[in-house]
């Protein structure tokens, strides 16, 4: 019953911006914890950022200071700002989510098993 939907995927030049967005529906848990993981051709995915569901938030050390992720107050839209963007952030995104709590900061946030939903995936594709 739980959707997720990504968008705002595409292709920007280095030092591009994109904003990712994804549209959770079906999702009546008063608990979410709601991340962001790519995934290139060949390789697991990788966890993005990760939000709980406290709005603390935590990142991979790639893109700290880099990417915000952030959502809506009823918690319905996932959003991954995505600012000064590398070649090396050319990925499949992928919005996950889970009715568990799951502490941002911890091993746990930014580990895929630990999401139960997950959207279709958006191409983001960063050109030098």
């Amino acid at each position: 019953q739980v959707q997720l939907v990504e968008s705002g995927g595409g292709s920007v030049q280095s030092g591009g911006s994109l904003r990712l967005s994804c549209a959770a529906s079906g999702y009546t848990s008063s608990t979410v914890s709601m991340a962001w993981f790519r995934q290139t051709h060949g390789k697991e995915r990788e966890g993005v950022a990760a939000i709980d569901s406290d709005g603390d938030t935590s990142y991979t050390d790639s893109v700290l200071g880099r990417f915000t992720i952030s959502q809506d107050s009823a918690k319905s839209t996932l959003y991954l700002q995505m600012n000064n963007l590398k070649p090396e952030d050319t990925a499949m995104y992928y919005c996950a989510a889970d009715s568990s709590t799951i502490v941002a900061g911890t091993q746990e946030a930014l580990m895929p098993d630990e999401y139960r939903y997950w959207g279709q995936g958006t191409q983001v594709t960063v050109s030098s």
